[in-house]
């Protein structure tokens, strides 16, 4: 049997991604800590900015509001999330994030399960500008480098 042991990984440690809008840092992972049922992080959304609409096939997602003023539509429906809130995202749901206060929001988030490899975990409905990314572009996780790049969670 492997011995596990926890892992720590300080927020400066991780690179921030903001292709989708905010600064995602998932911190906890397969790669970062050897996870092997899910990966955990932290969003940092700036007033007025956005993370983009997108879905995970395979993965509920877990949400915690630490601070700030965030509105998240699901499947198109707002709904307000300030701090202290948790919320369930089912696999599947179309979802976005909007900083809609005057100060920084941070939430944690964490998927899981896993899905069966990286590029098939997340996918785009449109881009860090809001612009609608087509179906066949969105679901392509299973095409070329480039695509797979652009879709990994």
């Amino acid at each position: 049997m492997i011995k596990r042991h926890p892992g720590v990984v300080d927020l400066s440690e991780v690179e921030p991604n903001t292709r989708r809008g905010g600064d995602l840092r998932a911190m906890l992972t397969p790669t970062t800590v050897g996870s092997t049922s899910g990966f955990m992080g932290v969003a940092i959304v700036q007033p007025g900015d956005r993370i983009a609409e997108h879905y995970h096939p395979y993965s509920e997602e877990f949400i915690y509001v630490v601070c700030g003023q965030l509105e998240v539509d699901l499947d198109g429906e707002p709904h307000p999330l300030q701090p202290e809130q948790g919320l369930l995202i089912p696999s599947h749901m179309r979802h976005r994030f909007r900083n809609v206060g005057k100060v920084e929001a941070r939430m944690v988030f964490h998927l899981g399960p896993l899905a069966p490899s990286p590029p098939l975990g997340h996918v785009d409905t449109e881009d860090a500008e809001g612009r609608p990314i087509p179906a066949e572009a969105a679901h392509a996780g299973a095409g070329g480098p480039a695509e797979r790049s652009r879709i990994r969670s």
